[in-house]
């Protein structure tokens, strides 16, 4: 299973939001387990159309996902994805 993260930012949105072990061969995969763990989550991660909203940003090995429509980057059992929430302002 990927060891899904999250940046602390997410839990202004999500209290108790911790990183969990999830299965999945596609970052769309891993989000869909993720919701069923956290509802409503991918609300605020993906647009309607099912992109990544511009203010989030997904890595995996440390690597940012090149598929922000799709979202059809791979992730393999051990890999590692962080979910990070831009923050603006100033």
């Amino acid at each position: 299973m990927a060891k899904v993260k999250f940046t602390a930012a997410l839990t202004r949105f999500f209290p108790g939001l911790k990183e969990i072990n999830v299965a999945g061969g596609t970052v769309q995969e891993v989000l869909v387990q993720v919701s069923s763990e956290m509802p409503g989550i991918t609300n605020y991660l993906l647009e309607e159309d099912g992109s990544l909203r511009k203010h989030v940003n997904i890595f995996i090995k440390n690597e940012l996902i090149k598929d922000r429509n799709t979202l059809s980057d791979e992730v393999h059992s051990q890999d590692e994805m962080l979910i990070y929430q831009a923050l603006s302002g100033g």
